[in-house]
C-alpha cells in the first residue's frame, strides 16, 4: 500500500490533486482510515495514476478521464482508442483555431500603437516625499510582486508620477496592489518607471526613520536619498501594462470587515482544493445585505466568490488597518481589498472558479 505523499511522489500529481481526484470519483483510494481519514493506495493504482497525469497534461475533461480510467481497467480499449482520437482532434482543432487568432492579433498589433506604459521620461525628475508614506506604500504592494521568470515586466515595483503624487503599483496577474502617496517639487508631465525589486526592497530598507525621501529619475536611472544614505540603479527595460485601465472596476457590494477576527476565520477556516488552483482556496460567501463570511464545506450557490487563501491573507496585512472594506461585483470580477480611509490604496485579487 502507499500513502497519499508516496503516491503524490511517484505519480507526480500532487497532494492536492489526489484529494480533488478522489472527490470527484476519478481515482478513490484503496482504503481510507476510518478515524484519521489518510488515504492509502492498492499498488496496482500507481499505473491508474501516472496515465491520468499524463492525460490531464494532454488537457483531456475529468468527464473522458474517467471513461478512460474504466475502459483501461477492463477490457474496452475500443472506447479508450475512441476518446483519445476524438480529444487529440479537439486540439487539433482548438490549435488551428488559436492560430488564426493569434495571426489576426498580430495583424491589429502592427497596426496600432503600442497600448502599454511608456517606460523612460525625457524630463529629468526629482520630487520629495514623507519617508514614512513611502515605506507604507511599498509595504502595501510588495506582495503583489511578480516572480514568474518568464514575464520579467512584472518584476518590479512600478513607479507612476503625476498630478502632485506617486502611484506605487506592482502585479503578478492573478494580485494587483496599489498605493498613493503625496509627492512636492514636481509638476511635470506624467512620468513612469519600473524599479526591480531587488533595488525596490533596498530602497525600502532605507526608509527606517522619519527623514524625508528624495526620489530622482533621469533616463533609466532612479535613485532614493534619505539622509545620508542612497540607493540607486537601473530601471526595469520592459513596458509595464496599463494598471488605470485594470483597476476601472465597477461598484459592487462593499462591507467593512473587522480585520483580527476575519483573517483568523480565514486561516482556520476550510479551504478547497482545485486541480487547476495554485494553493488553497477560501470560499466567502455575500449575503443580500453585503455581509461577507467564510462559506463552509459543501457550500454552494451565486454567491460564493473563491480567492487564493495565501493571497487573501497577504492582501489584509498589506491592508493595514483594523478595518478594511471588501468590494466584489461577483464570483467573476476581482475582489477588492480597500482601506476606509485612503481610496488610492487597494488590492485586486483574480477569483478562481469554482468546479462544480
Amino acid at each position: 500500500m502507499r500513502s497519499i505523499g508516496e503516491m503524490a511522489r511517484e505519480s507526480g500529481l500532487g497532494v492536492s490533486a489526489l484529494r480533488f481526484y478522489d472527490r470527484a470519483g476519478v481515482l478513490v483510494p484503496d482504503r481510507v482510515d476510518p478515524v484519521s481519514g489518510y488515504r492509502w493506495y492498492a499498488p496496482g493504482q500507481l499505473d491508474e495514476a501516472l496515465l491520468l497525469a499524463r492525460l490531464r497534461r494532454a488537457g483531456m475533461p475529468l468527464a473522458d478521464i474517467r471513461l478512460v480510467l474504466a475502459g483501461w481497467a477492463g477490457a474496452d480499449t475500443d472506447l479508450v482508442r475512441q476518446l483519445l482520437r476524438a480529444h487529440l482532434r479537439r486540439l487539433e482543432r482548438g490549435l488551428s483555431g488559436a492560430r488564426a487568432e493569434f495571426s489576426a492579433l498580430r495583424a491589429l498589433l502592427d497596426h496600432r500603437e503600442n497600448p502599454m506604459t511608456s517606460l523612460r521620461t525625457d524630463t529629468a525628475v526629482r520630487l520629495s516625499l514623507s519617508g514614512p508614506d513611502l515605506a507604507a506604500a511599498l509595504d502595501a504592494v510588495r506582495f503583489a510582486a511578480g516572480a514568474d521568470p518568464e514575464l520579467p515586466v512584472l518584476a518590479g515595483v512600478h513607479f507612476d508620477i503625476d498630478d502632485g503624487a506617486l502611484h506605487v503599483v506592482a502585479t503578478d496577474r492573478y494580485r494587483m496592489a496599489v498605493a498613493r502617496t503625496p509627492a512636492d517639487g514636481y509638476d511635470g508631465p506624467r512620468a513612469q518607471v519600473t524599479v526591480p525589486l531587488p533595488l525596490a526592497d533596498a530602497m525600502r530598507a532605507l526608509l527606517d526613520g522619519d527623514r524625508e525621501a528624495r526620489l530622482s529619475v533621469d533616463g533609466d536611472r532612479v535613485t532614493l536619498e534619505a539622509g545620508d544614505r542612497q540607493t540607486a540603479g537601473p530601471c526595469l527595460g520592459h513596458d509595464f501594462p496599463d494598471y488605470r485601465r485594470l483597476v476601472r472596476l465597477p461598484a459592487g457590494r462593499r462591507t467593512v470587515v473587522d480585520v483580527p477576527g476575519f483573517r483568523e476565520a480565514v486561516r482556520t477556516g476550510p479551504v478547497r482544493e482545485q486541480e487547476e488552483a495554485a494553493g488553497d482556496l477560501t470560499v466567502l460567501a455575500v449575503a443580500d445585505d453585503g455581509a461577507v463570511t467564510v462559506a463552509g464545506e459543501g457550500a454552494a450557490g451565486d454567491g460564493l466568490i473563491a480567492v487564493n487563501r495565501a493571497f487573501l491573507l497577504d492582501a489584509l496585512a498589506a491592508g493595514a488597518r483594523d478595518r478594511l472594506v471588501l468590494e466584489s461585483g461577483g464570483p467573476t470580477a476581482p475582489l477588492a481589498v480597500r482601506r476606509p480611509d485612503d481610496a488610492g490604496t487597494f488590492s485586486l485579487l483574480m477569483p478562481v472558479r469554482l468546479e462544480n
